[in-house]
């Protein structure tokens, strides 16, 4: 707990860290320990927590399983480990190298007629570094089918 309330204090403060969660403005002038929304606060727990989702929970638990779990239930599992596949007809994600990994989404992108034809996303909880370096790949890709995440109050896509 302590280590979020650390962090909370350190976002959108001059010398501190932006906000993982939103472009939350940042005037010139005083500002308050606490200029950082609801979003922001999910974000930074979400990402300092300490659980861990490793291969054996997906061994333990099958799709159909997953599928019938609350988003926040899922969420409150902790942060994926390994990359995971799920293999046609399998009930279970199974690990896989990082290499292979990209070597399968590599083979997939390439098996299509055109950049047009795939979509990538992004979590509204991506950094922007990291956000900005994925759409210049998937610029460089040849398409510009990168819908953003609209998960904070403060974008207007996100309220309607």
């Amino acid at each position: 707990m302590a280590r979020g309330a650390k962090t909370l204090l350190q976002i959108n403060q001059k010398q501190g860290i932006d906000c993982p969660g939103c472009a939350w403005p940042e005037p010139d002038g005083k500002r308050s320990h606490f200029e950082f929304c609801e979003e922001g606060a999910k974000h930074v727990a979400d990402e300092a927590t300490r659980k861990r989702v490793s291969p054996e929970f997906f061994t333990r638990w099958s799709v159909p399983e997953l599928a019938a779990q609350s988003d926040l239930w899922l969420n409150q599992q902790g942060r994926i480990t390994h990359p995971m596949v799920l293999w046609e007809g399998a009930q279970h994600y199974e690990p896989i190298q990082w290499n292979d990994a990209f070597a399968l989404i590599a083979q997939e992108l390439n098996s299509l007629g055109s950049p047009d034809e795939a979509i990538f996303y992004t979590s509204g909880r991506t950094s922007n570094e990291a956000a900005f370096l994925y759409q210049l790949f998937v610029r460089q890709f040849g398409t510009n089918n990168l819908p953003t995440a609209p998960t904070c109050a403060m974008n207007p896509a996100a309220r309607g």
